[in-house]
């Protein structure tokens, strides 16, 4: 059998071997604690799962949806006025499978083969994934410790930009936790609108954010919806990973193209699944702030409770995840996160499996309560691995 030369695109799946010694070890009966995945911990309210079980028993919601319901986008325009103060209308929103993805067809949309697109390096695996499958030659802009790990378009030469179909920016950021700010989001829309770029942006975490500071929309700021669309995902704020709910909102002709694809390989979300949805959109805010008081409690655990036992640990400003540095004495970080597995039985991600600026760092997700947590902390301890400079 010859498979599609396509798939020489993809490289080896970078933190394989980790995840073969996990389960080993939990064979073993080996106590782990896993901060890898960024998979909520938190459950789904009564309410939304209520809404879905009940839908689930009608037997007309069996039937393929073919759309987005009137009901669902009304609940998402509602949501977006209420939450982010944008108002936004029905043929500015369509739906996908969640922003994984969503963000892996959309390069379809817009690219040609051989079309550039601006990516940010360290970077989530499936901004390189989507690129690669719309056949296109991802350019990575930097983003450095020096720059908070944000965005800098100054960094993209003239003749990069000329060429770019688009540009994802992903705020609050996967791997990094850094936050966006008003005039790093204008200076994005500017460059954008100059060289005709359209922005993605992946809005996952807007509701995970630290310090008293509130997320907000990217659709939010004068141009943007001129020039750019955002992934608004149910998963993060909402806890329904496993449903696989998001929406693609913003720019007309982006949304409808975008529709237009999905339309060739899809018979439209599950209509339980669209229940569901608008009963999360529907749902107290009170919750939502609720779960942010408790990941920045996670965060703090981990961060303080590493600083303390001599691994000097910053603290991310948002999103679910810890981007740390390496201990003194390491340089590879999947031959540190086999170590770490073995030493102490803690889980993380290599920052190598998020570009090649993200050497040098591990990513923790905060998905341990944070009595978890510390334990998880005192093994690292007493394994001696910080002793290694």
């Amino acid at each position: 059998m010859q498979f599609s030369s396509r798939m020489e695109r993809f490289g080896d799946e970078v933190f394989a071997a980790l995840n073969e010694r996990r389960l080993a070890l939990e064979n073993q009966g080996k106590t782990l604690y896993n901060l890898s995945i960024g998979t909520p911990d938190f459950v789904p309210s009564e309410e939304i799962r209520r809404t879905l079980a009940d839908a689930a028993m009608d037997p007309d919601n069996w039937k393929y949806a073919l759309r987005d319901t009137p009901e669902m986008l009304s609940a998402v325009c509602d949501y977006y006025q209420r939450r982010f103060g944008v108002a936004i209308t029905p043929n500015m929103i369509c739906s996908c499978y969640g922003s994984q993805e969503g963000i892996g067809h959309i390069g379809l949309t817009l690219c040609d083969e051989g079309d550039t697109v601006l990516l940010p390096n360290p970077c989530y695996p499936v901004f390189m994934a989507g690129s690669l499958l719309a056949g296109a030659r991802p350019w990575y802009y930097p983003l450095e410790r020096d720059n908070s790990f944000l965005p800098d378009v100054r960094s993209i030469p003239e003749e990069i930009a000329k060429k770019a179909k688009y540009m994802i920016v992903s705020l609050p950021s996967n791997p990094t936790g850094s936050v966006g700010t008003p005039e790093v989001y204008q200076e994005i829309i500017d460059f954008a609108r100059r060289y005709d770029i359209v922005v993605i942006h992946d809005n996952a975490y807007s509701d995970i954010i630290f310090d008293g500071e509130i997320g907000g929309s990217f659709l939010a700021f004068e141009g943007a919806r001129d020039v750019g669309v955002e992934f608004f995902s149910l998963s993060k704020s909402f806890n329904l990973t496993g449903a696989r709910i998001s929406f693609l909102i913003g720019r007309r002709d982006v949304i409808e193209a975008f529709r237009k694809l999905r339309s060739q390989i899809d018979f439209g979300m599950f209509l339980p699944i669209q229940k569901a949805a608008i009963a999360a959109l529907q749902e107290p805010r009170e919750r939502v702030v609720e779960q942010c008081r408790r990941y920045q409690e996670r965060r703090d655990a981990l961060c303080d409770g590493l600083t303390e036992i001599g691994w000097k640990m910053p603290k991310n400003q948002g999103s679910m995840f810890v981007w740390a540095p390496l201990p003194a004495g390491y340089q590879d970080s999947m031959a540190f996160c086999l170590k770490l597995i073995e030493q102490a039985g803690v889980i993380c991600t290599p920052g190598a499996s998020f570009g090649t600026l993200g050497e040098g760092y591990v990513r923790f997700a905060l998905v341990l309560p944070p009595e978890e947590i510390k334990k998880a902390v005192l093994k690292i301890r007493d394994s001696g691995i910080l002793q290694n400079s």
